[in-house]
């Protein structure tokens, strides 16, 4: 099956999410997530609690992956990991597990950085879809990071723009808990508010001149305003549920796309992409989408290519592949991985 096309094994394990794809050129086969919901009584992702469910998932998903892509170990090219960023104890599990596996099967590691993983999932060959031409800018939104980067290669990218507090998800995540919805509060948030008002209330916006991003200001706002009216009116928060998703929504993909469009302007780049676990928000994706009336050139990956996934990881693994880029069995787990 390698024959004409590089076959990649793909291990995902940077945070509660235990994934494993086959790539087969730039074709996924088989891309399978294990999700841990025992976070969901804790209000958050608990790291131990998180590595010790990759220990137990990730031969089962591996073997999955291998039964749906109608492959054998023997017949992969190479085995590409998340080595970071991440959580750390989530990290080890995949990173040793994929040295593991290159040592017994004498095939070669990659590792990968996975915020270049999520830039780089638009390129797995999906039907009805083109991938982005360079230069394009990438607006890559996630629980733990918010960043625009400026894409010139697979190996080509520049971060010029990022948070300088708080991640658009978590600002998403932690709005949902002021309003009472569990765990993980940010797409459930993106659910309600589909039915209510985004003009009904207004929240304070940062002022931050270049292309950063800060959403503590954001969180204070919507924080104090819930407070002072659940003061006047115990049931506001029951009674106005609706309205307040669907502001507080239009409120943070306002901010995301103010200072992307000004990315855009300064670069003189029209090609524009989203990649991360919130790129999954639907507000986000129409409003980008509307872009394409005016000029701009937007791609948008397929919902199961947002989330953390182990198909990024081997589409980036196969970039590397090609460059002939190899990691030793000296590699570790880099919970602060840098571009």
């Amino acid at each position: 099956m390698s024959g004409k096309h590089t076959t990649i094994l793909g291990i995902e394990s940077s945070c509660d999410d235990t994934s494993a794809a086959i790539l087969c050129g730039n074709k996924i086969m088989a891309n399978c997530v294990a999700t841990q919901h025992i976070h969901q009584k804790y209000g958050g992702v608990v790291p131990e609690l998180a590595s010790r469910a990759h220990q137990e998932q990730i031969v089962p998903i591996i073997k999955e992956a291998l039964v749906n892509a109608k492959i054998e170990l023997k017949d992969i090219d190479a085995i590409a990991f998340t080595r970071g960023p991440g959580l750390m104890g989530s990290l080890v599990v995949g990173v040793s597990f994929a040295k593991a596996l290159s040592l017994v099967m004498k095939k070669p590691l990659i590792d990968v950085n996975h915020m270049k993983a999520h830039v780089l999932a638009h390129f797995i060959e999906v039907e009805g879809t083109t991938a982005p031409g360079f230069p394009f800018l990438c607006l890559t939104v996630s629980g733990g990071h918010t960043q625009i980067v400026e894409v010139h290669g697979p190996n080509d990218m520049n971060v010029i723009g990022t948070t300088i507090d708080d991640a658009a998800g978590e600002a998403f995540d932690k709005a949902a808990k002021m309003l009472g919805i569990d765990y993980p509060g940010g797409p459930e948030l993106d659910k309600i508010a589909e039915e209510g008002n985004p003009e009904k209330f207004s929240f304070a916006k940062p002022r931050i001149k270049n292309l950063d991003f800060s959403f503590s200001g954001l969180k204070t706002s919507i924080l104090y305003k819930i407070r002072d009216l659940s003061i006047e009116n115990p049931d506001f928060i029951k009674e106005n549920k609706i309205d307040l998703c669907a502001s507080i929504r239009k409120s943070i993909v306002d901010i995301l796309l103010e200072k992307l469009l000004k990315a855009s302007k300064d670069k003189g780049i029209k090609t524009l992409a989203i990649a991360g676990g919130v790129s999954a928000n639907r507000e986000l994706r129409r409003r980008l989408l509307s872009l394409d009336q005016n000029g701009y050139r937007v791609h948008i990956p397929r919902f199961e290519y947002c989330t953390d996934n182990a198909a990024m990881v081997a589409i980036a693994g196969k970039f590397a592949f090609e460059r002939g880029e190899f990691a030793s069995q000296n590699v570790s787990a880099d919970p602060r991985l840098k571009w």
